[in-house]
């Protein structure tokens, strides 16, 4: 890694379920600088550099990042969601609009003083398969004819490969599944809304019922790995204007995983009981506060400060509701490997990790 020690590194959503792993991982990488860039600072950074800025506020944009002149490369991984609504919002011309503005905030100051500019990382996910919209192929691969439906994804990547051309600068997409990880108040994080279910499910004495629909067979991706995947593009030349689909490595449904998350809380499965917990849990409120002030939590007693909105795709994730044979969610991650990323994570194994990872932060009562 010598030659990297030039590289300064900006992490833009860094309060974020990916962008927070994403400023983990490089402030341990050897040779790099890390600037992290989110409204609101995320505890335990340690080396890196926080900003606050509204990415939405184009004049505070200007003038913060017109001054980043020895930036080299570029993590970025905000994204706004609707309020209220996270898959609905999937579809809404604003949110859409919010997306492309934010990163042309960011991007356009920043290009025009950054000489020394390298590599720009970009996140999309399966919506680019229009899993939304429809079933998409089995497996989805990269190189697919790119779905006709409008998606900030879209703007997004034509936006920055239109600033591309003719520079020296590159830049690499990625594609995670179902994103596992760390994170407080996100909207694309199910792990604070399966483990509030169980949390407050085990302290009333029940057994962990399974909430969703028939099992969604799909993937899922480590931010662990995932950040891996961004050192690696960031520093292998040939990955520059490729997209990666990026993920564990093996298929599950969260239908499957149920047993693994009742273990991790000491609990037995019982039969399964279709609940909303975009609905449920709300409802929850006043046990989930007892718990978090029995235990002495480190958890908001507010379960929509935890949560965010992540109940909401944590429903879309289990089918919760669908009747019939649910599409399968599979993408191919061979590409990746042809180019040289063969990371991989058992998804059982990373559930495990994870849950005791909250419950030694005190997130989660052990």
């Amino acid at each position: 890694m010598g030659e990297n020690m030039s590289n300064k590194i900006l992490v833009v959503g860094a309060s974020g379920l990916v962008g927070f792993e994403a400023v983990r991982h490089f402030e341990a990488a050897d040779g790099w600088d890390v600037v992290a860039v989110s409204r609101r600072k995320p505890d335990g950074l340690t080396s890196a550099e926080h900003i606050s800025v509204d990415l939405t506020d184009t004049a505070k944009c200007a003038e913060v990042f017109g001054a980043m002149n020895d930036v080299t490369h570029v993590m970025y991984a905000a994204v706004f969601e609707l309020p209220g609504d996270v898959v609905a919002g999937w579809k809404a011309k604003e949110q859409m609009q919010t997306n492309l503005s934010m990163i042309q905030n960011l991007f356009d100051p920043l290009e025009k003083v950054a000489t020394g500019l390298k590599h720009v990382t970009l996140l999309q996910g399966t919506k680019a398969y229009g899993i939304h919209i429809e079933p998409m192929p089995v497996p989805a691969r990269e190189r697919n004819p790119r779905h006709n439906h409008d998606n900030f994804y879209w703007l997004q990547q034509d936006y920055l490969a239109e600033k591309q051309q003719g520079k020296a600068w590159n830049w690499t997409i990625l594609r995670p599944q179902l994103v596992f990880g760390e994170a407080i108040k996100g909207n694309l994080n199910v792990l604070p809304a399966m483990g509030v279910f169980a949390a407050v499910e085990r302290e009333a004495g029940r057994d962990l019922c399974y909430p969703g629909g028939p099992p969604l067979v799909f993937e899922a991706t480590d931010t662990e790995l995932l950040a891996n995947a961004m050192e690696w593009v960031a520093t292998t030349p040939k990955c520059g204007g490729e997209i990666f689909n990026i993920a564990n490595g093996d298929v599950m449904a969260l239908a499957n995983l149920w047993p693994t998350l009742a273990d991790c809380f000491g609990m037995k499965v019982g039969p399964p009981k279709a609940l909303m917990l975009s609905e449920e849990l709300p409802k929850r409120q006043d046990e989930w506060a007892a718990i978090v002030d029995k235990y002495d939590l480190a958890a908001p007693k507010s379960v929509q400060e935890f949560v965010g909105d992540s109940a909401e795709l944590t429903d879309f994730s289990m089918a919760t509701g669908m009747t019939g044979a649910p599409p399968v969610v599979v993408v191919s991650t061979i590409k990746a490997r042809q180019f040289g990323f063969h990371d991989c994570v058992d998804t059982e194994d990373m559930l495990r990790k994870w849950m005791k990872r909250y419950q030694d932060a005190k997130l989660f009562p052990k």
